[in-house]
């Protein structure tokens, strides 16, 4: 089996339960936080939108500096709203898919590097760059995600199985 083939069915699933979590985010809670040092639920939604990106440049580059010449990379913009952060994710899941999907074996298995000003900060196999620092790493964040919606008292979805919110999942 391609190593793509292997990938793409975990990745539409926790596209999906992405989708699911970020349609519950309310417009008047993106400058909601938890607590003085955590980030705003509308920076956390942005970033878990933004994530997938994450795979296009992984499998289309292989490296990425993220203070390049000792400057920190900027973040895109929030989004404003949550149609706007459906439609950022929307675009980067897409981007992402196609990305993976048109990856042969070999590229998966090229290293990859993160840096922070030149220097190497991890080196790994592009297939577990997208399994850890991809996937893994949206998946963490959704989770923080669904923790500001409890708070916030929005229904939470079910993911891996049934919330509090949703009993059935089927």
């Amino acid at each position: 089996m391609a190593i793509r083939d292997a990938l793409l069915p975990e990745f539409d699933q926790e596209m999906a339960n992405t989708r699911k979590t970020l349609e519950r985010v309310p417009n008047d809670k993106f400058g909601w936080r938890p607590h003085e040092k955590s980030g705003t639920m509308g920076w956390l939604a942005g970033h878990v939108a933004n994530l997938p990106s994450w795979a296009s440049f992984t499998m289309g580059q292989d490296e990425l500096d993220l203070a390049p010449g000792g400057k920190p990379v900027q973040p895109p913009p929030p989004p404003a709203n949550t149609g706007q952060l459906l439609e950022m994710f929307d675009k980067n899941a897409a981007a992402a898919r196609a990305a993976i999907a048109g990856a042969g074996d070999d590229e998966f298995m090229k290293p990859w590097s993160l840096l922070m000003a030149g220097k190497a900060v991890m080196t790994l196999p592009k297939a577990s760059v997208l399994r850890s620092f991809v996937m893994n790493h949206l998946i963490h964040h959704r989770a923080q995600l669904g923790v500001y919606l409890r708070l916030n008292n929005v229904p939470v979805p079910a993911i891996y199985g049934p919330s509090a919110d949703e009993g059935q999942m089927f």
